[in-house]
């Protein structure tokens, strides 16, 4: 099956709503962790998200280029003709895309949606992420709208975050020194987005913040506290209406503990981000291979190796492996298993 349509991609986060479950969103930066994410919803019958950077881009296009957006497009190609053999639907999005390289990264790639749906060709990716958390909230919105509706009139969607995410994480705008009280975001502040939000003819993702934080860390150490997203949804509900809901994210899924992960997916998460634990996944089966293999990898003494225990092939294939379990735990975890719209 081809990468989601505009109508699917609205059906599975409806879907996910209302079961009570969400999507992985697994970050990749080259064609082996596009596999590794694939298989991994295979494997676990399982529609989710694959998602690219503004340095998964960069990466992919080759240390010659650097080239964010032609990386981001080629990632992309490959994921549409590899999804295609798949009978499950994956949404392909962009994450973190910061407010400086908006009109470098984001405004290409939808013009080069726009190109393809003009042509009768569905566009390159289902959504984009601006993550503009680190702005006053108006200004944030300021920025957003204008792009959500750009996308809505091509049948894309667009996720936006207010409140900031601690920790480190690729293109993303916390840091580890961000102030404890920007970690969560407000009831007022969920009013507002929903209220600037939905003016527009479409649909949208939002990125409420309840205590994230980039990367993995020991248990005890990330203090989440869930229930402000039941805070935030019982706002808007009083506010706007019974119907009135959001679509949300949890950003920082690595390391998270089960139990709260749980407890998220009954106040409407549809989406976690994991990217830290597949990526440790997929470079703890390239160290395993290099300890084991060591006199084959290694020309040590004047020896000639092994060639079987060098070739990239070896241990990427041992690393696609390692990360698509990793991505199927999180399938597992969020319940998503088994779910696809399109029964597996």
């Amino acid at each position: 099956m081809p990468i989601a349509t505009p109508q699917q991609y609205q059906q599975m986060l409806e879907a996910a709503y209302k079961g009570h479950y969400a999507y992985p969103a697994i970050n990749i930066s080259s064609m082996v962790t596009a596999n590794a994410a694939l298989k991994g919803f295979l494997d676990k019958k399982s529609d989710g998200f694959i998602q690219v950077s503004t340095g998964a881009g960069a990466f992919a296009s080759g240390l010659a280029l650097k080239d964010q957006v032609l990386g981001a497009i080629s990632l992309a190609e490959h994921i549409h003709r590899m999804a295609a053999r798949y009978n499950i639907l994956i949404a392909l999005h962009t994450d973190h895309c910061p407010p400086a390289s908006v009109d470098s990264f984001l405004v290409p790639l939808i013009e080069e949606s726009e190109r393809r749906v003009k042509a009768g060709q569905p566009p390159l990716f289902n959504s984009h992420m601006v993550d503009a958390s680190n702005l006053p909230l108006k200004e944030n919105l300021d920025l957003c709208v204008p792009l959500y509706e750009r996308l809505a009139k091509i049948g894309m969607m667009i996720e936006v975050e207010a409140g900031v995410v601690g920790g480190e994480e690729d293109g993303a705008a916390g840091s580890h020194d961000t102030p404890s009280e920007k970690l969560y975001t407000t009831p007022e502040d969920m009013v507002e987005v929903y209220r600037r939000m939905g003016k527009i003819d479409g649909t949208y993702m939002f990125a409420a913040t309840f205590g994230n934080v980039h990367g993995s860390y020991k248990p005890g150490v990330v203090k989440l506290r869930p229930e402000i997203l039941k805070q935030g949804q019982d706002a808007v509900k009083k506010e706007f209406g019974g119907d009135s809901k959001f679509y949300l994210v949890f950003h920082g899924g690595s390391g998270s503990e089960k139990s709260q992960i749980k407890e998220t997916l009954g106040y409407g998460v549809v989406k976690m981000n994991v990217d830290t634990d597949t990526q440790y996944a997929f470079t703890r089966a390239i160290a395993g291979h290099m300890l084991s293999n060591y006199d084959g990898v290694l020309k040590v003494d004047g020896e000639v190796g092994n060639k079987k225990a060098y070739d990239p092939r070896a241990y990427l294939k041992a690393a696609e492996e390692s990360m698509a379990k990793r991505v199927g735990e999180a399938c597992e975890d969020l319940d998503s298993s088994g779910k696809s719209l399109l029964g597996g």
